[in-house]
């Protein structure tokens, strides 16, 4: 009897010892900000930027980390239902930023765009898009 029971002790700790944390990893490849004017009505979309960012979605955590010259970190509040059409899959989370301050952050694939991903950040008086591609350590694929 105790020889079942420590094998049964044995594999479940092999089994949580096996769980990972979902981290996902993407590389953000260009940028673009539109913001609001005094009068609250949006504005253009700037020209995009080219950048080489890492974007990290850590659910364990529930964060994103975004390596930019100043480490953006936004905590993941909730996990939100993604939304599906026929143009766009969009996965929708509510944040806050270090100072507390709410806003969505969703990413998006274009599926009529030859599947191109797309992160933004939606705050009140900004949004910040970026696109973002999968991203791989060499030697990974």
């Amino acid at each position: 009897m105790k020889f079942k029971y420590y094998c049964s002790l044995f594999l479940f700790f092999l089994v949580v010892l096996n769980v990972e944390a979902q981290t996902y990893k993407f590389m953000a490849t260009g940028f673009s900000v539109m913001e609001r004017n005094e009068k609250g009505e949006w504005g253009k979309w700037s020209d995009l930027k080219d950048t080489s960012l890492i974007i990290s979605l850590d659910t364990d955590k529930n964060r994103f980390v975004l390596y930019s010259q100043e480490i953006q970190l936004y905590e993941i509040l909730s996990y939100e239902d993604s939304e599906e059409n026929e143009n766009d899959l969009i996965y929708p989370f509510t944040c806050r930023d270090d100072e507390g301050v709410p806003f969505t952050l969703s990413i998006i694939t274009r599926k009529n765009q030859n599947n191109r991903k797309q992160l933004y950040i939606n705050h009140k008086n900004f949004i910040v898009v970026y696109n973002i591609v999968n991203y791989a350590k060499k030697g990974e694929r």
